[in-house]
């Protein structure tokens, strides 16, 4: 599909484009006289500076001006040949990103012996083997870290992946599902259904079932806020669903935090996390590899150092 909104800025591009080769042409033949009739010679302008500066108006050297034709000629045959005129595609058919993929396509070849050996291995086979864990950490801290951290111990808003807690499972299939496909978390806003009031009695109840520190008097109309609004994805326990990737609310663990501020912030206007799937980037052997890697961070005879 092109980028472009409207043919006008095709034709513009193309304009601009072969109008500046002509346009050199055009200065080219203009101030080179050997193309027509004569050759001027070498004329004093009559400025003079400094009583013997004396400025020349010299013609253009001829190798200068071939040099340049040949410039113009090479222009316009690369515009030919390659996409540079609006949506023209080029001859050849080439693109950037056909470029990066055959590169990709060429690399992946070239490693693919590397992993052969783990393709019948299980995922906590590949996770017990020493060389296979370090493969899995360079694939993560070339594609994860940016959001899990170099560690792997996350950020506001992205999980921790050696506490154990899963939203959605933290077995291996799982985990192999979640890179794979990537996740798509949402906590829906409350603010049309809860009013403020209600939404910080539920926080109340929330924190509580986490053994934070809570007012006793507002947990009780929290909880029947909380069975009325929340129990359908947290569980009426507040434990959770990896079905749905509703978190557990009863540990010590908390996404994006836990105060009630924090909390009142999340059931009234909701939140939104995207785990962008990886299948398009990386091959089923490296996410083979890196899910082994990720799973291995909760087992501790598997763990291996983050360099």
């Amino acid at each position: 599909m092109s980028d472009f909104v409207s043919s006008f800025w095709s034709y513009f591009i193309t304009i601009i484009a072969v109008g500046g080769v002509v346009f050199c042409l055009w200065l080219l033949y203009t101030q080179r006289a050997w193309l027509k009739q004569s050759a001027p010679e070498v004329e004093e302008t009559g400025h003079v500076w400094d009583g013997d500066l004396t400025e020349f108006n010299t013609p253009v050297p001829r190798w200068w001006t071939v040099f340049y034709i040949g410039l113009c000629v090479a222009a316009l045959a690369l515009f030919f040949l390659y996409p540079g005129l609006g949506t023209y595609k080029g001859s050849l058919g080439y693109t950037s990103a056909g470029q990066v993929k055959a590169q990709q396509e060429a690399l992946n070849e070239r490693i693919r012996p590397v992993y052969e050996r783990y393709q019948k291995m299980s995922i906590p086979e590949v996770a017990h083997d020493a060389d296979a864990r370090q493969i899995g950490q360079r694939l993560f801290l070339n594609n994860c870290a940016q959001c899990h951290g170099s560690d792997a111990r996350g950020a506001a808003n992205f999980p921790n992946l050696t506490d154990g807690d899963w939203l959605y499972g933290g077995a291996p299939e799982q985990i192999l599902q979640t890179i794979t496909k990537g996740r798509h978390g949402m906590m829906p806003p409350w603010a049309a259904q809860i009013k403020p009031a209600e939404a910080s009695d539920i926080a109340q109840y929330v924190r509580s079932l986490s053994g934070l520190a809570a007012d006793s008097l507002r947990v009780v109309p929290g909880k029947r806020g909380f069975d009325t609004f929340c129990v359908a994805c947290h569980g009426a326990e507040g434990k959770g669903n990896t079905m749905l990737g509703a978190p557990n609310l009863t540990d010590n663990v908390w996404l994006y935090g836990s105060s009630e501020a924090t909390i009142v912030e999340t059931i009234l206007n909701g939140r939104v996390n995207i785990m962008p799937a990886q299948e398009g980037i990386l091959t089923e052997d490296q996410i083979r590899m890196l899910t082994a890697w990720v799973w291995g961070l909760n087992n501790q005879d598997t763990k291996t150092t983050t360099n």
